[in-house]
Order: structure tokens, then sequence, then C-alpha cells
């Protein structure tokens, strides 16, 4: 989810925290000199000042207890302190939609620009998929084309999309709206408003006369990660006025600094409650500040990844595979069906930061993590024939020429995968001979 936008914070705080690891013993003087690192990272992040202050000051006062200074493991002590305090700045568990009432209203407010429309429909397909039946309502009647924007972005999804056009008030479409949701059983309803400045008092009235019209049971702020400290000041504006119930923070897959997704819920205490990270419709995730926590810490976000492998693997196709990995009868048909799943999960990159001690930038450098090859991977077995895929022992000198010239790539590259694969059946055959044959679904060599 955010191996960018906070690469650099996770390799500053992950450097102080392995040096309080390797200290058999640890005194407040270290604990001390520790936490100054941690207070620069956490500011060079554009983490509001205030919050940093009390994040630290807490974390020294917990640190430095006798109980934690005595014990046989008192660095890794202090290291869980910091995760605690981390989870815990920004708001310590995950926290759901409000969907109860009649009509579950959601009402999505936010500057111009910040990507509400988008963030809409994200949200109805995420609803959706969990068994939902979301109406999508185009209330922004001032930017023009925003009808027409997620009227397509509702073709796109499969979502309902309902509209009056630009001559109707706001009010008029929120309440035609929920009209069609009660007749035709639709919940809940998520209305995209027109973007304002929080500043112009007209607009905001608006946006408060709507609020007592409808009753929103979630006013969400759509908000921009990589504005950093614009994003907190804007979540304090829009919350004074409206009483926010949650954030939406987009771009968190950009080369931001990440000081708004740590310091929005300790400023407004409005929770963030989802992520944008990326411009695909299934690019928006639930925010669990736990998770987070800890893959800035290095510590990885195993729950993550088994939901994402959830979401792309089939349970059946699952089986099927596991039981050709069992019998070594993985053909290179098999191979691509995988890659195609991976795929599905995000990118490469994203995915290895998910996994302990694999998330600061150092590492992922280290890996060369390259999504060209998988291009290049598929490119291969595609120019290869039906015959060649299930049995590539046939692949003789002219046939490899052949394939790298119908890929776009060298024998040499063809040879490499071909030797890969090669490999990873005998791997599979030695596993079957020791009796190991619960081995892993995805077996991806690359």
């Amino acid at each position: 989810m955010v191996t960018l936008v906070f690469a650099n914070l996770s390799e500053k705080l992950q450097g102080a925290m392995q040096k309080l690891r390797s200290k058999g013993k640890i005194s407040p003087r270290d604990v001390k000199e520790i936490l100054r690192e941690v207070k620069m990272a956490l500011l060079e992040a554009d983490v509001n000042f205030k919050v940093v202050k009390n994040f630290v000051a807490r974390v020294e006062e917990k640190a430095v207890g006798e109980e934690v200074l005595s014990s046989l493991t008192p660095g890794q002590q202090v290291v869980k302190i910091v995760q605690q305090e981390l989870t815990e700045l920004m708001g310590s568990e995950r926290e759901d939609l409000n969907l109860t009432g009649d009509i579950p209203v959601i009402m999505l407010v936010g500057l111009q620009g910040a990507g509400k429309t988008t963030a809409t429909a994200k949200l109805g397909n995420y609803l959706r998929k969990n068994g939902k039946k979301p109406l999508l309502v185009a209330a922004d009647i001032y930017r023009p084309a925003a009808i027409e924007q997620l009227e397509t972005l509702g073709q796109q999804t499969g979502l309902e999309v309902f509209s009056l056009g630009t001559g109707t008030s706001p009010r008029d479409i929120c309440r035609g709206a929920l009209s069609k949701a009660r007749r035709e059983g639709f919940e809940p309803v998520i209305i995209d408003t027109a973007g304002r400045l929080h500043i112009n008092e007209e607009m905001m009235t608006e946006l408060k006369d709507l609020k007592k019209d409808i009753e929103p049971g979630e006013i969400l702020l759509v908000a921009d990660a990589m504005t950093g400290q614009d994003a907190v000041n804007l979540a304090e504006s829009f919350n004074r006025d409206l009483g926010l119930t949650g954030v939406i923070l987009t771009k968190m897959d950009g080369d931001a600094r990440g000081g708004a997704a740590l310091s929005i819920k300790a400023v407004t205490d409005a929770p963030i409650k989802f992520v944008g990270v990326g411009e695909k419709a299934d690019a928006l995730e639930p925010f669990h500040p736990d998770r987070l926590a800890s893959r800035i810490l290095g510590m990885g976000d195993v729950l993550g990844l088994i939901e994402k492998a959830e979401a792309s693997y089939d349970r059946e196709q699952a089986r099927k595979m596991e039981q050709k990995l069992r019998e070594a009868s993985f053909t290179f048909d098999d191979f691509l069906e995988q890659l195609h799943q991976v795929r599905e999960m995000g990118p490469l990159e994203d995915i290895i930061g998910m996994l302990p001690g694999m998330g600061n930038k150092k590492m992922l450098k280290n890996l060369q993590v390259d999504e060209k090859q998988l291009v290049y991977t598929e490119a291969i077995i595609n120019s290869m024939t039906k015959k060649e895929r299930q049995d590539p022992e046939i692949i003789d000198g002219s046939r490899r020429r052949r394939i790298a010239h119908g890929s776009g790539t060298s024998t040499q590259e063809v040879n490499r995968l071909l030797k890969q694969f090669k490999e990873m059946k005998k791997m599979m055959k030695r596993f079957q001979k020791s009796g190991k044959s619960s081995m892993m679904k995805n077996p991806f060599p690359f």
C-alpha cells in the first residue's frame, strides 16, 4: 500500500530501532538519543510538530520505566512501545463505515481536484464487492463534466448513478436519490458533492444545509496525501464546520512524505477510513493503523498480504494448482495463470514490502524488483505453441530462436526462463520424494 509514501521515514525509523535491538542493556540516555532520531525522522516526514512532540513524550515516559530497562530484551520492549504508539497515533484499529439507518448515506466532501468523483466510484465498487448495492449520486453541479465523469465511472464499474443535471440544486438531487434508493432497494447512497475551498462561506453553508437535510451517517473528507500538512489543515477546517466522521486519503501510492496519515487522527479525531493506492477502480483499501505501523517499522503486513492473495486467488483454482504441484505436472500454461494472479495482487514492490524485514528502500533496491521482467516472461510464454507450453523439453535451438523473435526478447532470455522452469520442476520432485506435499500455491521463481 505505502511502500513509496513512507520509504524515507521507514528507513530512518528502522535504522534507529535496529540500534536499540542490538544493545544488551539500555539506559535512559540511550532512549533519549534514539528518540531524537525518531523525532527528526517524523518531522522530515512532515508530521505535525505538536503530534511529534506528544508522541516522543509518550514513548519516552513508557520506555524509561524500570520494568522496560531491567527486562531481558529492553531494546525490543522499546521497539514494541514505538509500534504501539504509532498505531495509537493513527487511531488504534480499523474503523468501519456507519451503514446503519433506513437508507445509509455517505457524503464525500473536499477541495476541487482532490479526487472526490473518482473516490465515489471506488468506494461504491468496494462496497459492491462486499455485498452491498450502492447508488452513486452526482451532486456536483458546478464543475464542468463532473456529472458525466461519474456516469462514465459508473458504466465502467457497473454501478448505478443518479443525476438530474446541472440545472437542479444539490438538495433536490439528493432527495431524488433517496427516493430512488427506497423504491429500488439501493444502499448505501454515496453522494459526490462539489469541491470547495474551506474559506468559501457560501459553499460551506450549502454543505451544512445539505447535511441537515439528508442526515448522512458518514461525512468523509477526500484529501490528497501528497499535500502533507495542508491535508491536515484542510481536515481540521472541514471537521470544525461539518463534523467529519472520517477521511479518505488519496494518492497514498505516490512519493510523498506521509505526514498526513500520521497526523490527521491526532489533530482532528477524524479517523482515516480508506486510502487510495492507484487509479484503477479497485485501488481503494481500508486503512489499518496497526498494519501500517508494523510496515513502517519493517515488521511487514502478513494479514494484508493474505487478504490480497485471497482476493486474487480462486479457492478451486488454488486446490487444482496444489494438486499439480504435488504431482509435478505443472506446465507453462499453469505458470502463466499464476503470473496473472500475482500481477492482480498489485505491484511486486508493494507485495514484497508487506513481508517482514522487506519494507525499506535499501532492501527493495537490493532485490531489484523489475515489473518489466514479468512482461517479458509473459511474452515469451505466449510466443510458445500449446504443445511447447505443455512439454518444454521439445524446445530445441530453432524453436528458441523463433520464440525469442516472436516475443521481442533474446534467445538468452528464453534459455534463462526454460532453465528456471526446469529447476522449479526438479524442486517439486524433491519435495514430493521427501513427503513435503504441502507446498506453496504460488511457486513464482523470480
